[in-house]
């Protein structure tokens, strides 16, 4: 059985910072905390990367890239309730996995103008995709919403998205470990987004989007049973 090549020094700083990051939160990890977690030399870290924002940077770009998937959106027919759903526990899935930079972005960006304006065209491709899907599920009669009532919805999923893990840990209290909050923030945050959107739906449509916004609401909890 043939094995597998070990992973370049490249890749295991990412994967490393990424987990430190998230772990530690970013303003709290330092280039040399990322080499002695590899059991490297800052030089040979130094070699890859020349500071602490290009690995960032690398680890947005790795972001962006499992996004743009997800945006495009269904190609050859209009969305269903099935694609909304699927889209919202994917975009979650990916923001709880980068969560360092949603938790730390005004920092991170305002060290980085180049950086913040790639954040604020991922932010607009985000509600452009929302727009779409709910156009789609109007087209088929699944939705009665204007416009303007789709735009606002659009804006206000990019917000949830963007600034849930704040909102999160300020309401869960010091009392909490960081660890404990961040797990309840992927869940709840896509019961959140449904219970917005399910006043819009109609019938079978709103009544699935209620019993998946319930599971998600009943995951968040502490003590409830794992999901099946």
């Amino acid at each position: 059985m043939a094995r597998k090549p070990p992973r370049r020094t490249r890749e295991r700083i990412l994967e490393t910072a990424l987990v430190l990051f998230n772990r530690l939160g970013e303003p709290h990890v330092t280039t040399a905390d990322i080499a002695d977690e590899l059991n490297i030399s800052p030089g040979n870290l130094y070699y890859h990367f020349r500071n602490k924002d290009e690995i960032i940077g690398l680890l947005f770009s790795e972001l962006d890239a499992s996004l743009a998937p997800l945006f495009a959106g269904p190609s050859s027919r209009d969305a269903d309730v099935e694609d909304l759903w699927l889209f919202m526990h994917l975009l979650f899935e990916r923001v709880f996995e980068y969560r360092f930079f949603f938790r730390d972005l005004d920092e991170i960006t305002s060290r980085d103008r180049k950086l913040a304006g790639r954040v604020a065209d991922l932010l607009r491709r985000e509600q452009h995709a929302v727009i779409e899907l709910c156009n789609g599920l109007r087209t088929a009669g699944a939705l009665a919403a204007t416009d303007a009532e789709i735009d606002a919805l659009a804006v206000n999923v990019a917000m949830i998205a963007t600034y849930w893990m704040s909102f999160r840990r300020l309401s869960c209290g010091v009392g909490q470990s960081e660890d404990d909050a961040a797990g309840m923030q992927f869940e709840r945050a896509i019961s959140q987004v449904l219970a917005m959107l399910a006043p819009y739906l109609h019938g079978e449509h709103r009544a699935l989007v209620e019993h998946l916004g319930a599971r998600y609401e009943s995951a968040a909890l502490p003590s409830s049973p794992a999901k099946e």
